[in-house]
Parts: structure tokens; sequence; C-alpha cells
């Protein structure tokens, strides 16, 4: 490990050099940088009272863009050279062909920046983090004689980026990620559930191995697995759904969010393609991409391209008012780029990514619009779940849910689903609560195999005629 800040351009590459071959391969192109990235990442795993995993990786490496058009030739090597940077260029100059392409302005600057700069992994010893993990475990045995088996991670990662354009300009940004999770397996009469919490962001580790702070995480893996044990089937059949606060905004994420991404809309595959400046929602209904929260898992200082994070509404008030651009589609479609240009490292292009997604709140207090379910789901919590872009049609399973029938909260029920599809749901939202929460800081998307970092929230909402999948008779 080394406490040095990544200087690329100091340590292996002359950046004069490094300039004039990034010109060469966007020589006539519409866009183009030269991203450099360093990254390491820490994960320990403690697992039925031993450790199970403990691993430290290290990567760096570049990626070298050239943009020309719809077009986008990419390169990228693990080494830092001056000779990897010319192979790179001969490949990525494939996409520009014989130019004709005007280079786009270089992204605003900004002075911003929403987290600290210190390498989370050696903020805490690893002998701390260690008797941490043994702490939870022993914590969270001592809660309930009923629990069994107990899993406890903590993992923190710290990426360095530079990002060099063809006129010159630098950006760098230094972004830390923290995390620290407790699953627990309860048992009894033979029968056996699970539950988990966790959270973190781009902080330090202190917080997180403040007993204060995983106490509460364990107690609340205890709580849903207790849960989860005394549920019953869950019913089958089209009913209203109130979706809890904070977390449920996954489901936001999945069946909405990504159907408002810019390449989705440009090439007329989302299912909000063509509707801009038309109601898709409910009134009521405002839904942003705000990547600009101080310490939060999706926020961003400046995107993987260096335009700088921004909080962009997408539908206000029900009405469809923008999509999450990176600078090729926001240049294709006319627009400009929102902030949204994110990849996985060094070796992925940027697309259009979410970074936090949220609805606002309304003004119904939550338990109003509970007990305005007269037969239905309460849903509190999710877990995996399956969306079709081009329809919005989703698939949800329900990690903690609960019957409710006249207003009043039944049992809990187990293997409920939730299906529908995004442009749907949107209409059926019914209510909306005064509760808006962020989730807790766990949140990882998938799109075209990179994963990313996201972070989603929502207040208590009720959506009519949602079809509920179960195993009751």
């Amino acid at each position: 490990m080394t406490d040095s800040a990544f200087r690329p351009f100091d340590t292996s590459l002359d950046r004069d050099t490094a300039l004039r071959h990034l010109n060469d391969a966007t020589h006539g192109a519409d866009d183009g940088e030269l991203f450099l990235e360093r990254r390491r990442s820490e994960a320990l795993v403690f697992d039925d009272g031993r450790v199970k995993t403990a691993s430290y990786d290290a990567a760096q490496g570049f990626g070298l863009r050239a943009v020309c058009g719809e077009v986008a030739g990419y390169a990228h090597s693990s080494e830092i050279s001056e000779g990897a940077l010319k192979r790179a260029v001969e490949t990525a100059r494939l996409a520009v062909g014989d130019g004709g392409g005007t280079m786009a302005p270089p992204p605003p600057r900004t002075n911003t920046h929403l987290y600290t700069d210190a390498d989370p992994i050696a903020g805490a010893e690893f002998p701390v983090k260690l008797e941490t993990l043994r702490e939870i475990d022993d914590f969270a045995r001592g809660l309930d004689p009923r629990v069994v088996q107990v899993t406890a991670t903590i993992a923190a990662s710290h990426q360095e980026v530079v990002i060099l354009r063809p006129d010159g300009t630098q950006v760098s940004d230094t972004r830390p990620m923290t995390r620290l999770n407790v699953s627990v397996i309860v048992e009894q009469d033979g029968r056996r559930e699970a539950g988990s919490a966790g959270g973190g962001g781009r902080v330090g580790l202190d917080g997180l191995i403040d007993p204060a702070d995983w106490q509460a995480k364990a107690q609340e893996a205890l709580r849903v697995a207790l849960v989860n044990l005394r549920a019953e089937p869950a019913p089958a059949g089209i009913m209203d759904v109130v979706l809890g606060p904070g977390w449920p905004g996954i489901l936001l994420h999945e069946a909405i969010g990504h159907g408002l991404e810019g390449d989705f809309n440009r090439k007329g595959s989302s299912a909000f393609a063509g509707l801009m400046g038309q109601r898709i929602a409910a009134p009521g209904v405002t839904v942003l991409d705000d990547g600009t929260i101080p310490d939060r898992r999706g926020s961003i200082t400046v995107d993987d391209e260096g335009t700088p994070s921004g909080k962009n509404t997408l539908i206000e008030d029900g009405i469809l008012v923008g999509y999450m651009q990176d600078r090729q589609n926001a240049r294709l479609m006319g627009v400009q780029p929102t902030g949204n240009g994110r990849r996985e490292s060094y070796a992925h292009a940027p697309m259009p990514r979410m970074t936090n997604t949220y609805m606002l709140g309304g003004d119904a207090a939550p338990e109003d619009i509970v007990a305005d379910l007269k037969d239905g789901i309460y849903a509190v919590g999710f877990g995996g779940g399956q969306v079709d872009i081009t329809n919005g049609k989703f698939v949800f399973s329900c990690t903690e849910a609960y019957r409710v029938k006249n207003g009043k909260v039944g049992a809990p029920v187990k293997g409920a689903t939730l299906i529908g599809d995004g442009a749907t749901a949107l209409q059926q939202i019914r209510a909306l609560g005064n509760d808006m929460a962020l989730d807790p800081g766990m949140g990882n998307c998938g799109k075209q195999g990179q994963w990313v970092p996201v972070g989603v929230g929502q207040p208590t909402v009720m959506i009519g005629g949602l079809t509920v999948g179960g195993s009751a008779a």
C-alpha cells in the first residue's frame, strides 16, 4: 500500500507527450479523452465465527477514447507507459477514419468537492477491523438464542482518476468508498430465515466501526430475520401496494431510471423515448438524479468524462423534462451533458448512468397512506429484480412485506414478488408520503456488464393495481 497521491504524469508518462498522442488519436474527432486510474480495495468477511475472506487488490491503467459521430474507438491498458499509449492510439484512431468532426468544448470546471480525499483503507488498522468483525459476531449471537449464523463484512476502496482532454484540460478526482454489512440466520422449530442490514458511502471507516453504528445494523438484521421467521405465504393477484421509504426506491431506479438514460432514448429503445414534455406520471410525482449530495454512495464530484456532477430533474409534477446524459449522447441529441457519463474502470468506455436517483416526497402522512390500503401489500424491503428496458416491465422480490386489510397491517408475508411495468406504475401512483428518505448506502447498478455504485430514495408511495406473485392458496 502506498500513501503517495496518484500522479501518472510525474511517475509514468510525460504529460506533453501524452497530450500529443491524445491529439493524434482524436484528430478530426468530435470528442475524446485519456482516462487514467489507480484503484485499491480491501474486503474482510467474517462468517460463522471465522475469517472467511481477507482480500486486498490494487490496479491501475488507462483508457483512451476517440468519438466520431455515433462511433467510439476505445483502447485500454494496465500498463501506463508511452509504448502502451502509442499502441492504444492506433486502435482508437480506427473509429475516426478520415475525421471531419469538430471537437466538442471541454466540460466546465468546478471547485466543488463532495467527499474526503483520505484513503479509507488506511483509516483503520487491520487488527482493528478484524476485532470489529469479531465483536459484531459476538454481539449478534448474543441478541437472541435463535441466531445460528452471522456474516459480517467490512469493505473499503480508494479510486483516483485523472482525465486529460485534447485541449489540455486536466481534471482529477479522488473517490473513497466504504461499507459495513451484517447478515444473520435464525432457526426455530426447524425453520431457518435470514435478514441483513448494511450501508456506507464515500466516507471513512471511523463511523462504520463505531459500535453505535454496527450494533444498530446487527439489530436491524436480526429484526428482519425474525419477521421472516413468522411470515406466511404471500397472496397472489392484482392489488394495491404501498412501498416504504428509502431502499424500496430501487424499484424506481430499475423500472424507471434506466429508461431515462440518454442512450436508450436516443436509440428509441426506451419505453419513454419520444415523450419529452409529456405526462408520464401521476401529478405530484417528481424524480431527480442528483450526484451532488455530499458523501453519498452514488455521488461524484465529476463524472468519468470530467463533467461536474449535477442535480438533474427528470420528471417534474408528472411531466418528463430530462434525460441523463453523457457527452456523446448529449451532443447527438442536441442537449447539454448532465454529469452522468460513468464507467466501471479504465477498462470500460463511459455511458449514461444514474448517480443518486430519488422521488421527492408529498404531503401525506405515511400512516394515513397505509390506512387507506384496503386490501394489499405493504413492502418495506427488496432484494433482486429484473427489468426489460424496452418496455419497463419488472419483477422484484420482497425481503420484508406485510399483508394489509382495511388499513390494518397484518402478518408478514414471504415469497412476495411485485410485477408490473414502470410506465404504468408511474401513472398509478395514488399517494406520496412526507417521509422521503435515501437508502443507507448499499446500491450497485449493472448495465452492459459494467457495475457502478449508486443511491436510491423515495417517500412512502401507494401504487394501484400491481400484480403480486405469491404462493398462498
